[in-house]
């Protein structure tokens, strides 16, 4: 086990870097580092084979037993902070008592033939972690995210995704020039064009485009899709959040 190093002040220049990490949603982009809160995020990362930078453990929980094993053997170095200076750190209303800062991961290179999730301009961040975790769930291994979508790995989209994250190969700020580089069909969704999803027989690979939540897919990568679908609702509803979309398109590819 490393040293473990303890923080009381919230002047510190790492409470000062975890402030602005767990508030800013593109602080990690300058510093480099992101910030797990909580055990499900941290759990997730280390089945993922990842070492964490930082363990940092609230003052009262670190004499658990589980704090001093499991946890802090997985880490570069371990820091115990006051329990005072959690809400400091914190994107919660009920601050977790632990996390783990992990380098952020190197940007992959786009694979032209890897089944594939296109985030076009999706920018609530709650969608944009549920397409991940959809896209983990069933097999669609690359996220391309176009300019315009919310951030990655931002504290809001990394707890919608819980996990999906460290399964992914993930591109942000992707120009939609670089699209020209797939190899597989494009997909997409459109409330009046194409026919059904249940009627269509689905490309695999493929990559499904999923659109900005109000207006859609751009026209432009509309024109480039070899197929539109829509989905029906027999309950009458004139459209689905994108998330629940993603996920009905992901899983029909799949069938």
């Amino acid at each position: 086990m490393s040293d473990v190093m303890r923080i009381t002040s919230r002047d510190n220049p790492l409470i000062k870097e975890l402030r602005k990490l767990s508030q800013d949603s593109t602080a990690y982009r300058k510093q480099g580092r992101i910030w797990l809160e909580g055990d499900h995020l941290c759990r997730a990362a280390l089945a993922k084979g990842l070492q964490p930078a930082i363990a940092l453990f609230a003052e009262s929980f670190w004499p658990q037993a589980q704090a001093q094993s499991e946890w802090s053997q997985s880490a570069i170095k371990n820091i115990v902070i006051a329990d005072a200076l959690l809400p400091e750190i914190s994107g919660l209303e009920s601050p977790a008592r632990m996390g783990f800062v992990l380098d952020l991961p190197v940007v992959p290179a786009l694979l032209p033939g890897a089944a594939s999730v296109i985030l076009d301009r999706v920018q609530d961040a709650g969608n944009v972690g549920s397409i991940l975790r959809s896209a983990a769930a069933f097999g669609f291994g690359q996220i391309i995210a176009l300019k315009g979508t919310a951030a990655l790995w931002s504290p809001k989209v990394l707890r919608a995704g819980m996990g999906a994250h460290f399964a992914l190969r993930l591109l942000e700020g992707v120009d939609p020039v670089a699209l020209d580089e797939l190899e597989i069909p494009m997909l997409v969704t459109s409330s009046h064009q194409g026919r059904f999803l249940h009627q269509q027989k689905l490309p695999l690979p493929c990559a499904w485009v999923m659109g900005h939540e109000g207006q859609g897919v751009s026209d432009d990568l509309m024109a480039r899709a070899s197929l539109k679908v829509r989905i029906a609702q027999p309950g009458g509803e004139e459209s689905l959040n994108v998330a629940a979309a993603a996920a009905i398109c992901l899983y029909a590819s799949k069938l």
